[in-house]
Formats: structure tokens, sequence, C-alpha cells
């Protein structure tokens, strides 16, 4: 038939114009898409994972200070999504919002680049290397900085959900890759940052910041000739205006309409005659039942027309009301990824910091290993375990579950929860274990104490298991059970659970740093961490995650996944 040469989930080619099946999507535009995500990845965590260092040695800050901003710049990271997540579905549509915003993420690249190798914008550092930067040159860096989150919040909301456009919803061939994607998409995010944790952060610390800056910002710059090299392949799903727009208008037609009765037939709810939906870039949306006061948007009234034409603001489709139901559906699930992130983001902060105590050679060698480096077994962890999961784990569970993935996506978080738990139990485990060697032998004013810092392994190890079903599942989650319209948006949702994250872990070390130090002690988290208690603050860690999955398990149970209207060619 001729329709089948076409797709049919509305994607059109870059002269816009229908996408043809055998010339644009799959697997065949995919490796542009994933090498442009692994490329941008190893530019992010080759700043990411030793910043707190760079603040700590170059920019001469303390601790605490130093591990706030990284925890607040990192949650800006993911942030600014929502911003490009808005302007992609509403106006720009993904490609263009990529494009655009990945231009900004180079200039802020090199910016970083020259704060840090530049004379005059690099820090000037005494015999002792000791450094004190100008207000100058601190504003440079923080900058350049700045605008790396404000270029990354148009790609991250973005990249995964276009790779996932790539795959027609309406071909059950097509779809069923579609969970493979996402899989390999988080795969190819750790090559990136394997590279950038192993490679990139030796060269930071061996060779030099300039060189350890730059090498990231030609990565940025490979990445955005891999995203416009696949151009010719590539499906897009047009913008469909704005959704903020939608859901007020929802909002204001069902609180009009407060007094009218909503019909118990619901066939009788306004919708269009229409294949298409009424929406531009979604498929029609089945009624459901929760929520039924917003159907009140839909209960159609004499006032309703203006000489035949339909008043937007005061009747609104199944469709649009549908949007607004699964938007809020999705909210308490969304709530349950910050306590994750907050457990995520200790790989980047008290992680390196506990590190930074221990003993940091290779074996007998004279070698040392930077603490950030231990992010690698991380990432090592993920790129073992996505492979077993998509091919040992999802066949095996899937005898037991007939579920096409195996788990299905809600199970596939909540297993990532219950793993967070023993990842912070490790970290809260080795930490005492360290202090108590610290009191037996008196180590106290010691820089680096005779234990290695391979102890670490378990809990990063721990911690890259738990992503691979917590935050694959998410992205799989959020994409699928995002309105059509509003992917990136939902995309930005489950990035903004970092951002909080992120900010929550702020939040914690500040008020655990202001309670501990009372009376003059140095608290849980003092400079010298010899001193502190910091295995407290993972024991408080893992009490969260336990109560933020008993919350999960009750959210989870009471949530209905979306049905899409299956057209009827």
């Amino acid at each position: 038939m001729a329709e089948d040469i076409y797709t049919k989930d509305g994607t059109t080619d870059y002269r816009n114009q229908p996408a043809m099946k055998n010339k644009t999507g799959t697997w065949k535009a995919c490796p542009y898409i994933l090498g442009n995500e692994c490329c941008e990845r190893l530019a992010y965590y080759g700043i990411n994972t030793n910043l707190v260092n760079y603040l700590k040695f170059q920019m001469n800050q303390r601790n605490v200070e130093a591990v706030n901003n990284v925890t607040n710049w990192s949650g800006t990271c993911y942030v600014t999504p929502l911003l490009g997540a808005f302007l992609a579905d509403a106006y720009l549509g993904r490609y263009s919002t990529i494009a655009a915003f990945s231009i900004i993420y180079v200039f802020g690249m090199t910016l970083l680049t020259l704060s840090a190798s530049v004379q005059g914008l690099k820090p000037l550092c005494d015999k002792n290397n000791v450094c004190n930067p100008t207000q100058i040159q601190a504003g440079v860096f923080f900058t350049g900085l700045y605008l790396i989150a404000l270029g990354t919040g148009g790609i991250k909301p973005c990249v995964s959900s276009f790779g996932a456009d790539q795959f027609d919803d309406t071909d059950e061939a097509e779809k069923k890759n579609k969970g493979s994607f996402f899989n390999w998409f988080y795969f190819s995010i750790n090559i990136g940052a394997l590279v950038a944790s192993s490679v990139l952060v030796w060269i930071q610390t061996n060779v030099g910041w300039g060189w350890g800056f730059g090498i990231p910002a030609v990565a940025m710059a490979l990445a955005v000739v891999s995203f416009f090299s696949g151009t010719r392949l590539y499906r897009n799903l047009r913008p469909g205006g704005s959704p903020l727009t939608r859901i007020c208008q929802v909002v204001v037609a069902s609180f009009r309409k407060y007094k009218e009765q909503v019909p118990r037939d619901k066939s009788l709810l306004f919708e269009t005659a229409d294949e298409e939906s009424a929406v531009k870039g979604s498929r029609k949306l089945d009624h459901t039942e929760q929520l039924s006061f917003l159907d009140k948007a839909a209960v159609e009234t004499q006032s309703d027309r203006i000489k035949g034409s339909v008043m937007e603001w005061r009747l609104c489709t199944v469709t649009q009301v549908e949007e607004l139901k699964s938007l809020i559906k999705l909210l308490p699930i969304w709530a349950t990824g910050i306590i994750f992130s907050a457990v995520y983001s200790q790989m980047g902060t008290l992680f390196v910091l506990q590190g930074n105590t221990m003993d940091l050679h290779l074996g007998n060698s004279s070698f040392e290993i930077p603490s950030a480096s231990l992010s690698l077994f991380d990432t090592i962890s993920v790129i073992f375990w996505v492979p077993v999961y998509d091919g040992v784990i999802v066949p095996f569970v899937r005898k037991f579950t007939d579920h096409k993935n195996g788990f299905t996506q809600l199970q596939r978080i909540g297993i990532g929860f219950v793993i967070s738990v023993f990842a912070m139990l490790a970290a809260g485990t080795l930490e005492l274990v360290r202090l108590n060697e610290v009191k037996r032998h008196n180590y106290y004013d010691l820089k680096h104490i005779p234990m290695s810092i391979f102890w670490q392994v378990p809990q990063y190890f721990i911690i890259g298991c738990a992503e691979v079903f917590t935050f694959i599942g998410q992205l799989e989650f959020f994409y699928e059970q995002a309105p059509d319209a509003m992917r990136s948006l939902c995309s930005a949702l489950a990035l903004i659970t970092t951002a909080l994250g992120n900010y929550l872990s702020t939040f914690l070390v500040n008020i655990v740093t202001d309670v501990s130090t009372r009376n003059g002690k140095a608290g849980w988290i003092p400079d010298n961490l010899n001193y502190g208690r910091l295995d407290y603050f993972f024991w408080l860690l893992a009490v969260l995650s336990v109560l933020n999955l008993g919350f999960y398990l009750m959210v989870a149970r009471w949530y209905t996944y979306k049905r899409a209207v299956v057209p009827s060619h």
C-alpha cells in the first residue's frame, strides 16, 4: 500500500515533507544522535567530574563552598532544560533547538578553556601552589561555566526524545526497538563519561587545566559535527504550540464550568471529528476516569462557540484535557526521583572528598590516581550492566512477565531505588571503617591515610547498577507517558529531579554543617574529614532513600498508563 511508504506518527523529513520509512529514522539515523550524545557528555563530565578539585585548589575555595558551587552548577544544568524543552515543544522543534543551544555550549566551553589557560585570565599561584583568583578571573570562569549550563539546557531534554522520535510508535517492529534505543543512549553517555573520568581527570591533575578543559571543548565541537551530519536521515515532529497555553486553557475552562455536570456517556465530551488531533504533533488520547473535574473543560454548552468557531478558553478537546491529566499523574512519580538524584550527586562531591583522604597509589607504584577518577567505576558499571540488562535480564524476565521489555517502566525505576540504598550503606560503612583506622593509629593530621582508595569501588559500582534501572527507566517512562506534543517538556521534568537532587544535597550539607558545628565542634563535614563524621551524612541519605521508596511504591500502584487512540487505517 502507498500509505505504508510513510510513517504514521506525523513525522517529517528535513524538507518538511512526510518522512519515508525506508529512507529516514530507525537505527540508520541513531548513530549520529548517539555520537553527538557521547561527545557532548564527554565534554560535560570532563568539566563536572573534577570541578570540585578545580574550585578547591585553583579557585581557593573551602570544602563546603566548593561542594555547594558544584551542586548549584550541576543543578542549574538540569533546570535550564525547562527553557529548551518549552522552545522545542512550542516553537522550534527538537532539531533546531539542539542545533541552536549547541552553539551556545561551544562558546561556554571556549571561554572556560581560556579562563584556565590564557595568562591574565587564569589564577596566579604562589610557590606553595596556593592560588588567588581575582574577581575578573572568577567572573570569566563562572560566565563560561554557566553558558555551558544554558547550552546543555537545549540539548538534554531534546536529544533522547529526538532519538526516540526516529522510531514510529504506530509500527510494532519499530516501537519494540525504542526500548533498546534508551538503553544504548545511556550506554553512549557513559562511554563519554568513561573517557572524562579516566583520561581527562588524569590530564587535569597531571598535565594542566588548560588541556583538561580544552579537550572537552574539542569534543563538544565534534558533537555538533556529528549531529549535523545526520540531518538528511532524521525524522522530525512538528512543534505543537505552547503546552503552557493548552494547560491554562483546560484549567480556565474547567473552572468556568464548575457547575456543569459531566455526562455519563463520555463519548459526548468534545473532540474533533477529524482523525488527527487538534493539537499539532499529537495523536488523540482516550478518555480516562481519573481527575474527572477537568472533564468539565470538554463539556459542550451553547455559549462555547461564536459563529461556529470554538472558543478555546471555554471548550477544550478530550485530548487536551488528557494531556493535563497525564502531566498531573506523572508528578508524584517525578517527585520520587529527587532523593535518588541526591544520592547520585554524591559521586561528584563527597565521594571525591572522601577519596582525597585515602591512599591514592596504584599498588606499590608511585603512580597516584586522582580521587575524581574513581567515578570511572560507576561508568564501567553502567557499560557492564546495559548490555547485560538488554541481552540477558530482559529476555529472562520476559519469560515470566510476558511484558515486551521484561519489567514495566515503573518496576524498573523501583528496583533502582532499592539498589541505591545499598550504595549509601556501602559509602557509610567505608567511612566508618576509615574513621576507626584514623582513631586507632592517630592519623588525624595525615593527608592520606594508608587505606587504598579502591575500597570506594563498591559504592561507585552499586550506583552505576542503580542508574541502569532508574535513570534509563525514567528516560523511557517520561517519553512514553508524556503527551506527544509535550515530550521534550516531560523529559525536562525528569531532568529537573537531578537539579532538585543537587539542590537538596546542598540544602542538607548546609543544614548538617550549621547544626553539627555548634558549640565549636568540627561538624560532620569539616575541611579535615578525619575530624568529621561523614558516615552520618551517608546514613541520613540511606534513611531518606528508604522513606522515598515507601512513598514510591504507593504512587506507583495508583498510576495508570497512557492510552493513545489507534488510527482506524
